[in-house]
C-alpha cells in the first residue's frame, strides 16, 4: 500500500492562509448582493495637475477598503467621445446592498475627508443613484 501524498496536506493550509490574507488586504471580497448603485462623474478645473487627478483616482478607489457599505467599485477616466461625455473627466461606479448603504457612505468620515481633500480641484460633480436591474 502506497502512503498518502503529504504535499496535499501542506497545500490546503497554505491555500486557506492565502485566501484569508487576500480578504484582509482587500484584494478579494466574497460576493455580496448589491441592490443599488451610485455613479459619480467629476469635471476637474482647467489646469488641474495630472498628479492631483491621479491622487483623486487612487483615494476614491481606496474608499472601498475603508467604508464597509461599499460592496463594489470601478472607475476610470472618460474616453474621447461625442456629446455630453466631454462634460466630465472621470467616472466612478459604486454598488451598495441598499439605500442605507449610500447614506452610510455619504456620512462616513473617510468619504468626508476625501471630499475635503480633493474638491478644490473639481469644477462640477454629478451623482446619480439607481436600482440595479436583475
Amino acid at each position: 500500500m502506497k502512503p498518502k501524498n503529504k504535499t496535499l496536506g501542506y497545500l490546503l493550509p497554505v491555500f486557506i492562509l492565502s485566501l484569508f490574507m487576500l480578504v484582509i488586504y482587500g484584494a478579494y471580497t466574497p460576493h455580496q448582493a448589491a441592490a443599488v448603485q451610485r455613479v459619480v462623474c467629476i469635471k476637474f478645473k482647467a489646469g488641474t495637475p495630472a498628479a492631483e487627478i491621479d491622487k483623486h483616482m487612487k483615494e476614491f478607489s481606496n474608499l472601498r477598503r475603508s467604508i464597509p457599505a461599499i460592496v463594489g467599485y470601478t472607475g476610470g477616466k472618460v474616453l474621447d467621445s461625442t456629446g455630453s461625455a466631454h462634460d466630465f473627466d472621470v467616472i466612478h461606479y459604486l454598488t451598495f446592498r441598499n439605500e442605507e448603504g449610500i447614506a452610510e457612505y455619504d456620512a462616513h468620515p473617510k468619504h468626508e475627508a476625501f471630499v475635503k481633500g480633493n474638491s478644490a480641484y473639481w469644477e462640477k460633480v454629478l451623482e446619480l443613484n439607481s436600482e440595479i436591474e436583475k
